[in-house]
Formats: structure tokens, C-alpha cells, sequence
């Protein structure tokens, strides 16, 4: 038996190397507590995204061009007037026309979160619970990180990343387009609550680890290049709220799609200040 394979065997709950103890913990605090509240928040946001991404309505509102990020761009004949900038890809009838319109962007977005290192760590613990807790032996009698497959394919996140940035800049785009009413500029509650959520967007974006290698990485000497070490040490100082951000991020997210449905439905009327 090679090294490697026996340390990989001596891991895990079930490994002759670990003390006998029958309690799968010794703590003695609500340990459970965070992965629970981990597991519920992602549950809310993968159940609303999901049906609301399939609804195929009350996602743009005309008379303020008010388009949710959910549908962002939207790239289906069906989606009029909310998508006059972007090509419209999917048909209008037939089977295709089931699928989420903006199919060609939720992958990249969703892909870019599902292997951003602070949701790995907390599926990781709350899913796959390797481990549940500091101090709380984990379930699996084997351990291979992030070495093999599917777990590497978690390296592919620097590139995500681009794609992200792409789709903050799609989302800019739409809230200098909201800017927008019947008889010119308008501006209304809508409006503060899209380009929140675009700031919010850009600020988890550009907080991401990978962006900080980006503009920091690869560096011997920081003092020869001074533009790209005070953007590393900005990144650095937005990189350490960047839990806060990714929660933050999917709330308003949520919040933004669910105030547009509602205005698009005409369920509220929007608060308008101007126009």
C-alpha cells in the first residue's frame, strides 16, 4: 500500500487512527446551529430562483424599463421590448421556449457562486459536511479534497469570474437604461433598488479571490509596481467581507426580482420621484 492511499485511508470518523470515542463530538454548543441556517438560506434561494427563472412572466416592466437581473439579458423573442439590445435566441413556440429566458446567462452566474471559495466552504460543511464543524468528526471514511473529479473542477472559478464581471457590466447597463419614463428621464423607487443591487453585484464581484490574484498575484516586489498593489490592498480590504457580500448579494437579488414582479404584475405601482 503506497503512502498517499494509507493517509487517505487514516482519515474520517471510521479511521483506526482516531481516538475511541462514541460521541461524534465532544462540543457541547449549538455546533449544528450555522449549518443548518447555511443549508436553509441556500434552499430559499435555489427554490424562489428556480421557479421564478421557469415563470417566463412579470420579469420587465415597459413604461420604466424595469428588468430583473433574474432575466438578464434576455435572450428570447418573447421577451419584447426587455430585450432590445441583446439577441433573441430562443424561439417564441415549441419545446425551446420552455427554458429560462436568459438561459445563456444564469449557467455562468450560478457556476460563478457554486465555486466561489466562500460558498465552497459552506456547502462543503452544511451539504457534503467535510467537516460539519471545527471539532466534529466528519461522516466519510476517505478524504481527497479538491484533487479529483468533480471537486477540481472547482479550479475553473478564476474564469468564471470574467463571466461575472460581464454580467455586472449587463446589469449596469440595465439600470442606466431604467432610467427611464414615458416622458423622458424618470427616476422612482425601482431605480434605487436596481442600481443597489448593481453596486452590491460589482462590490461581491470585485471582492472575489480570484480578482484579487488578478490584480495582485504573480508579484515578486510591490514597490516596482504601485498601481497594482493599491488596487491588491483595496481588493484585499473588500476580499475580507466578502461572507457578508455573497449573503448579501442573494437577498437582494431576491428582493430586487421579487419588487419588479410585483410592479410588472400590477400588483403595487412604483414610487416615483421624477417622471
Amino acid at each position: 500500500m503506497s503512502a498517499p492511499t494509507a493517509n487517505r485511508r487514516r482519515t474520517g470518523v471510521f479511521s483506526p487512527g482516531r481516538a475511541e470515542i462514541p460521541q461524534k463530538t465532544l462540543r457541547t454548543d449549538n455546533w449544528w446551529k450555522s449549518p443548518i441556517l447555511t443549508d436553509l438560506g441556500f434552499a430559499a434561494f435555489v427554490i424562489y430562483a428556480t421557479v421564478r427563472a421557469f415563470q417566463r412572466d412579470n420579469f420587465f416592466v415597459e413604461k420604466y424599463h424595469y428588468l430583473t437581473p433574474f432575466y438578464s439579458p434576455c435572450m428570447s423573442v418573447n421577451c419584447g421590448e426587455a430585450s432590445d439590445f441583446w439577441p433573441q435566441i430562443l424561439p417564441g413556440t415549441g419545446l425551446l421556449s420552455y427554458l429560462p429566458y436568459a438561459l445563456f446567462s444564469l449557467p455562468f452566474l450560478l457556476l460563478f457562486r457554486l465555486t466561489c471559495y466562500y460558498y465552497r466552504g459552506a456547502y462543503y460543511r452544511s451539504v457534503w459536511q467535510s467537516p460539519t464543524a471545527c471539532g466534529v468528526a466528519e461522516p466519510h471514511a476517505t478524504y481527497t479534497g479538491e484533487t479529483r473529479f468533480p471537486l477540481i473542477m472547482q479550479n475553473v472559478h478564476r474564469y468564471f469570474f470574467y463571466a461575472a464581471a460581464i454580467l455586472s457590466v449587463i446589469n449596469t447597463i440595465d439600470a442606466v437604461k431604467a432610467m427611464h419614463s414615458p416622458t423622458g428621464f424618470g427616476f422612482g423607487l425601482g431605480n434605487v433598488i436596481l442600481w443597489v443591487n448593481v453596486i452590491l453585484l460589482w462590490v461581491y464581484t470585485v471582492s472575489c479571490h480570484s480578482c484579487r490574484h488578478i490584480v495582485g498575484g504573480r508579484l515578486k516586489h510591490f514597490s516596482k509596481h504601485p498601481v497594482r498593489y493599491k488596487l491588491w490592498t483595496e481588493v484585499s480590504r473588500l476580499n475580507v467581507h466578502h461572507k457578508k457580500f455573497a449573503w448579501i448579494t442573494l437577498g437582494m437579488l431576491m428582493f430586487t426580482d421579487f419588487y419588479i414582479m410585483l410592479v410588472a404584475s400590477g400588483t403595487i405601482s412604483d414610487l416615483r420621484f421624477i417622471g
